[in-house]
């Protein structure tokens, strides 16, 4: 009688399965969590204000984690600021975001453009995982590589979820969404003496270029000097 085998066919997609649905289990938890809902441009800390165009915009930066815990991936453990722009347009016309140019500038004048997912990718993420997972199998079954995207799912998911849903900002409305700024080799705090400007910005209708915006981040520094400790516990 021939030895039975120690493997088989229905077990070994067993353990691919077993495999595939602990890496979903761990996307899953993550998208139950919401960034808080975008205010009106001029209820942030600091924020620039166009009165003869009616638009303004905010930047909210997070520089400490426990604030941004809905995101999937340690992106300021790995030298990345998250910084949420908020657009409220007050006009009676729509503006496009297409050709807006957001950029990061640093106290000693270093123009940073936003991360791309590549960006991203290539920091967090090692050689060794962008190359696949293997997945050892039993004998004479050959091990399994479970290739990953280009880009890591959590990255595309944290887009989607925080992001930018669009680039039009319809009137008398308000979008919102974060970026990532790689601050890695800027002295800490990265913050201090920088600014967002946004240039760029035009209606609709290509006929009127917004003038650029300026948003000192020095201002929102000194809100949070004034607001209790994030490091105190609460009473």
């Amino acid at each position: 009688m021939p030895p039975r085998p120690i493997f088989s066919l229905p077990s070994a997609i067993a353990v691919i399965l077993t495999v595939v649905c602990a890496v979903s289990t761990d996307y899953a938890v993550a998208a139950d969590k919401k960034a808080p809902p975008a205010k009106p441009a001029s209820q942030y800390d600091t924020f620039d204000a166009h009165e003869k165009e009616q638009v303004t915009i905010a930047a909210e930066p997070c520089d400490d984690p426990a604030d941004c815990k809905f995101f999937r991936l340690p992106y300021i453990q790995h030298g990345f600021i998250p910084i949420r722009v908020i657009i409220t347009n007050d006009s009676d016309r729509a503006l496009s975001l297409d050709d807006a140019r957001l950029q990061f500038i640093s106290a000693n004048n270093d123009v940073i453009p936003a991360a791309t997912d590549d960006d991203l990718n290539r920091r967090l993420f090692t050689v060794k995982s962008v190359a696949g997972t293997k997945v050892p199998m039993p004998a004479p079954i050959p091990n399994i590589t479970l290739h990953h995207p280009s880009v890591d799912k959590k990255i595309t998911q944290d887009e989607n979820d925080f992001g930018f849903a669009g680039t039009v900002v319809n009137a008398h409305a308000t979008v919102a969404g974060y970026l990532f700024y790689d601050v890695k080799a800027l002295d800490d705090p990265a913050l201090k003496g920088a600014q967002l400007y946004v240039k760029m910005v035009h209606t609709m209708d290509g006929k009127q270029n917004l003038f650029a915006f300026s948003i000192p981040f020095d201002k929102w520094l000194a809100a949070q000097d004034k607001r209790p400790s994030r490091s105190e516990p609460s009473k």
